[in-house]
């Protein structure tokens, strides 16, 4: 049969009218943006800026951080939760995420206002100190503690977050009294630390290694149930004589309610895939002190269900709570 060629250009364009539909579609077509609800300098921060280099390069988009630090880790949260459903904002997530809910009423749901898309790892807490402040261990802390109540003031990235869940369980393990500061991230909090300023820190194992391995701050235990590889000759605090005491930190990446189901597949395909990576694996391991997971969004949303009702229940017995 002998076509047209009127017949031909027609079909011709309809098809390249299809072909950014189904070809020019391609996730992601440009620039995706990580929102990190703190300030530069803390455990979130370090974690999604190698994290995102790796995904860039693996996707071909770049990666553009924004630091939205306030009202530990809130105000960040809740400009992820109106950003507009398309797959290119995401945010980091963790902890805190968590801890937050179970201490105040938030201006979004972590259950509903988000989709988890994937985890990126995990890490012990610890308790550091600067050396200047004289104590060789975890039980010189405890003692001049005990010898004076709320002469020790202690650090966190803000009311209701992971150092300060970490620091009010310590307390009540311990029996002591120390005075709680709250900063406006694990930088600010951490740049005091350094200096001197205030003496005591419960915070990642993650935020803090470089600066024990430089020798500007000490570390004298680690929050979790047996020695971590990257700093094998600090004992745990339950071997430093106060059982009962585990703290970790985990971080996750979610998007906005709504993002296509496609869309965060394909986000959490390639965020798996830089996890899997040995070189990643590697360098959390020994830069972060963390251990990269890998869970589907099912199962993340099952451990926001269980944390939730966890940490709500030590926040009651603990007596944390925000007005």
């Amino acid at each position: 049969m002998k076509l047209s060629s009127r017949w031909i250009l027609a079909v011709l364009g309809l098809l390249l009218g299809w072909w950014p539909v189904a070809h020019g579609a391609a996730y992601p077509e440009k620039p995706i943006r990580w929102i990190i609800p703190y300030p530069p300098g803390g455990s979130n921060d370090v974690l999604a800026r190698y994290i995102g280099i790796k995904l860039s390069q693996r996707i071909g988009q770049q990666i553009v951080i924004d630091n939205r630090g306030g009202a530990n880790g809130i105000i960040g949260a809740q400009l992820a939760a109106q950003a507009p459903a398309d797959g290119y904002t995401i945010v980091i997530i963790s902890t805190s995420f968590v801890l937050n809910a179970a201490v105040r009423k938030l201006p979004y749901d972590i259950q509903k206002s988000f989709d988890p898309v994937a985890m990126i790892a995990s890490s012990p807490n610890s308790i550091v100190t600067h050396p200047t402040q004289g104590f060789k261990s975890l039980q010189d802390l405890v003692s001049q503690a005990k010898a004076k109540p709320n002469s020790i003031t202690y650090a966190s990235t803000g009311v209701g977050g992971f150092n300060h869940f970490g620091g009010e369980l310590f307390k009540k393990i311990a029996g002591i009294e120390m005075i709680h500061v709250p900063y406006k991230g694990g930088g600010p909090a951490m740049i005091d630390i350094i200096a001197g300023n205030i003496p005591v820190m419960f915070t990642s194992i993650t935020q803090v290694l470089a600066h024990v391995r430089a020798g500007r701050i000490k570390m004298l235990a680690v929050g979790a149930a047996k020695r971590n590889a990257a700093v094998p000759d600090i004992p745990t605090v339950i071997e430093s004589g106060f059982p009962g005491y585990e703290m970790y930190v985990w971080w996750g990446i979610s998007v906005p309610a709504g993002v296509s189901r496609d869309r965060s597949q394909k986000l959490g395909h390639d965020i798996a895939a830089v996890l899997r990576d040995p070189e990643t694996r590697k360098w959390l391991a020994h830069n972060a002190a963390a251990e990269a997971q890998v869970s589907t969004p099912a199962e993340i949303r099952k451990m926001i269900r269980s944390d939730l009702t966890k940490w709500t229940g030590v926040a009651k017995t603990a007596g944390i709570h925000v007005n």
